[in-house]
């Protein structure tokens, strides 16, 4: 096999433009609601999937998204991605707004996602080689270029190009195909990849490798990381700042190690105080959370929360609270009890001078 330096034959990667203090991903307003069928002569009815969502992403961390199944967090994912339309929003990539001064072609060269279903992501027709060397032709490279990266990029995520390039799907093992997902999401050359609980399939031995081949992509090629997953200890693990959405809307953002010290909103300490633990007397007797999540069709007015909180009042009901700035660290959150002045019975008082809202 000819040696390919990765340095020179990958696809250039989309200039930085605005620098380390410009955010590589900044997404304002992010909203998607999917119509539901009902009866005749019914009124229209829509599941919020995603309400409104705004976030950034700085250029060399890792954001976690975490949430109950149904809290949006894939559906985010997907609308970055475009592979659905969004209905209201924007997002800018490194100061261009996607669909204007960035195109989407060009979006996808600097955007890329592994999936959660290692399988499915992959075509059973094509061999591993192919399927990692499709992209980079699509773009442009020639056959031999592209196959020649295919098999770099395969060493690159451990796994013998001479063992596995000539495979298919079906012959190699979930965490071999998920290393498979990763070297073609690096074919393209992305700064930013969306990691859509790409682990969470696996088991903890195999889990574990490739949280540590993510670690060491990410310093070798400068890679930038939003890190969707369920599972909030591999979150912790591998995250910079987590994200906390219920029901379609971010309800708390921070620094990682900030947010699980001092969880500022009482679904994120529900989400918490539901880790198991493996001190046998440190058993989780009562439940963190009582009820159901509300029908994402018809979600309760005010805080979507409040339904589920003990410690709602009614100011809860009446009025959504906004995501608010409770330090100077980037500590966010959508919850009356944090917010000083807001009117709560356990909300912070307001300091001494600071205008009433």
């Amino acid at each position: 096999m000819t040696d390919v330096a990765i340095s020179t034959d990958m696809l250039e990667p989309i200039a930085d433009v605005g620098g380390e203090a410009q955010p590589l991903l900044q997404v304002k307003g992010l909203t998607k609601h999917f119509p539901v069928r009902g009866e005749l002569f019914s009124a229209r009815k829509t599941v919020r999937a995603v309400d409104n969502v705004s976030f950034s992403v700085m250029k060399g961390e890792t954001v976690g998204i975490v949430g109950e199944s149904g809290c949006g967090k894939s559906t985010t994912a997907r609308l970055l991605m475009h592979l659905m339309a969004r209905d209201a929003g924007e997002i800018v990539y490194d100061g261009m707004q996607v669909g204007r001064s960035l195109s989407l072609r060009e979006l996808r060269r600097g955007m890329q996602m592994v999936f959660q279903d290692s399988y499915a992501s992959l075509n059973p027709r094509l061999t591993v080689e192919e399927s990692i060397a499709f992209g980079p032709k699509v773009h442009g490279m020639a056959d031999r270029a592209a196959r020649a990266l295919a098999r770099e990029l395969l060493g690159k995520v451990g796994l013998r190009p001479e063992t596995f390039a000539n495979r298919y799907p079906h012959e190699i093992s979930g965490g071999q195909r998920q290393r498979v997902n990763i070297a073609r999401a690096l074919a393209l050359s992305p700064r930013l990849v969306i990691l859509d609980e790409a682990v969470s399939a696996l088991d903890k031995s195999v889990e574990a490798q490739v949280l540590n081949l993510l670690a060491d992509l990410k310093r070798e090629f400068g890679l930038t990381y939003l890190f969707i997953s369920h599972d909030l200890n591999v979150v912790r693990y591998i995250s910079d700042r987590v994200l906390v959405m219920y029901l379609g809307e971010v309800v708390e953002l921070g620094p990682v190690e900030q947010v699980w010290e001092s969880p500022a909103h009482p679904y994120t300490r529900a989400l918490l105080a539901a880790m198991p633990s493996s001190d046998p007397d440190n058993r989780t007797e009562v439940p963190s959370i009582s009820g159901d999540p509300p029908n994402p069709i018809d979600p309760p007015p005010g805080c979507r929360f409040h339904t589920r909180c003990p410690f709602a009042e009614p100011l809860c009901a009446k009025d959504t609270p906004s995501l608010s700035d409770l330090d100077t660290m980037g500590h966010q959150a959508a919850c009356y009890m944090a917010i000083p002045g807001s009117g709560h019975s356990r909300a912070p008082a307001r300091a001494r001078g600071e205008n009433a809202a």
